[in-house]
């Protein structure tokens, strides 16, 4: 249990990493594809510019006059005709910008290629190592007019930001969900604890207290058995009664202990090689002479043997009585049978009765510990819901499994199957 423990825990941990991991690689192919929409769209406004660029007009007039510091049209002085044309400049590359749907702070330089002429933008970004530079050569009234190649290089600062808030409707809802999935699988791995923490405690409290019973049961026994030494007939119906009380008592005792022990794994089946069709046989014999003193009808059909197999006699024997048990306890006065059935690697031994049927939602419930029935004839049969539980751990640590089918054709049928020896057909 702790190795199958251990190994879910790292396979959901390998598994949140590996999403988170995926998940990065999509935002990575996300920021990159935004990139190239982004250097698509530079493009546009590039050609835009270049084709206003390419004639005069004013913008192009007032800038080859600020950058020759030629003020003899706009008479004024040539810091001042630097600013204006800076400030249109910036104000018409933010326009082009918009139309093609950039809603970025940017700066610009506009210079020769020699940089003999240089006009930067009013606001001067900080350098960083992250900048993204688009530069575009101007051809035209303004090279042709200034005798030199000039390029518009535009900068940008912090796109990665950007490009992110371009993809918030997808990162946002993965990295949501990949939350959810955490919160809620912790959630479970908490209340699963929990519930083992409480189940442990319960176990824990009901083996302390059948060890304690263990002690007073005995001495009732024992008291009783020697007041029947001392009483005549008449009385002794009433001590042979204490007896049998404290008798069954006892045997649930150690039922509740031998169950609780099979579960946690502190008690080592010890198994060995042996043909269980003489054991099988005389329980059977034995209940059929149970059910001759109650007038109750008993069958059983067994195949030809030998039933090799690697078991536990002991536990195996205790399995069978409790399905027969059941069988006479809730058959009411139908008839049982006991058949078992050699089918290839595997002993199959069904146990069927008459009675009330039981219901399809409970056939997998009832072989859970403590389990009862809440309705019908079976609450009127004392019982703790501990046989049926015994019978699926034994089966289990025989590497087998143990089933039910019920219907009011049939009645209801016992399956209990465990492995025979590989050289057995």
């Amino acid at each position: 249990m702790a190795r199958k423990r251990v190994f879910f825990i790292a396979l959901f941990v390998i598994s949140i990493i590996g999403l988170a991991i995926v998940q990065y690689r999509y935002l990575k192919i996300g920021l990159n594809l935004a990139r190239v929409q982004f250097s698509q769209k530079i493009a546009l406004v590039g050609a835009d510019i270049q084709k206003d660029f390419y004639g005069r007009n004013q913008l192009t007039f007032l800038l080859a006059n600020a950058m020759e510091r030629d003020t003899s049209f706009f008479r004024t002085e040539p810091a001042e005709l630097e600013d204006a044309s800076r400030y249109f400049l910036e104000d018409y590359l933010r326009e082009r910008l918009v139309d093609h749907e950039i809603d970025r702070e940017f700066s610009f330089a506009l210079k020769a290629r020699d940089s003999s002429y240089y006009l930067r933008s009013a606001r001067k970004q900080r350098q960083e190592e992250k900048d993204y530079l688009y530069p575009i050569e101007l051809r035209g009234y303004l090279a042709d007019r200034l005798e030199k190649r000039m390029v518009l290089q535009l900068e940008f600062q912090n796109l990665d930001r950007y490009f992110l808030s371009q993809l918030n409707g997808l990162t946002l809802p993965s990295l949501l969900f990949l939350l959810g999935i955490l919160g809620v699988v912790l959630w479970v791995l908490r209340t699963y604890y929990w519930q083992r923490k409480v189940i442990t405690t319960t176990n824990e409290f009901i083996n302390n207290l059948t060890h304690e019973l263990r002690t007073p049961v005995f001495s009732i026994s024992l008291a009783t058995k020697i007041l029947d030494s001392k009483l005549g007939a008449d009385e002794k119906e009433f001590t042979g009664r204490i007896l049998d009380e404290t008798k069954k008592l006892s045997t649930h005792i150690d039922k509740v202990l031998e169950l609780g022990s099979l579960e946690h794994g502190r008690t080592v089946i010890e198994k060995k090689r042996m043909d269980f069709r003489p054991s099988l046989e005389r329980l059977c014999a034995d209940f059929r002479a149970l059910c001759q003193l109650e007038e109750r009808v008993f069958t059983y059909d067994l195949d030809p043997g030998p039933y090799q197999m690697n078991a536990s006699v002991f536990h195996l024997e205790n399995a069978i009585n409790n399905l027969l048990d059941n069988a006479r306890k809730y058959g009411g006065d139908a008839p049982i049978s006991l058949s078992a059935t050699k089918q290839k690697k595997y002993l199959e031994i069904q146990v069927r009765n008459g009675g009330t049927p039981i219901p399809a939602e409970a056939l997998n419930e009832i072989f859970k510990k403590y389990y009862r029935l809440p309705v019908g004839d079976r609450q009127k049969v004392r019982g703790y819901g501990l046989g049926l539980s015994y019978v699926r751990t034994v089966a289990e640590m025989h590497h087998g499994k143990v089933s039910a089918l019920s219907d009011t054709a049939k009645g209801t049928v016992l399956r209990f199957v465990v492995p025979l020896e590989s050289n057995e057909s």
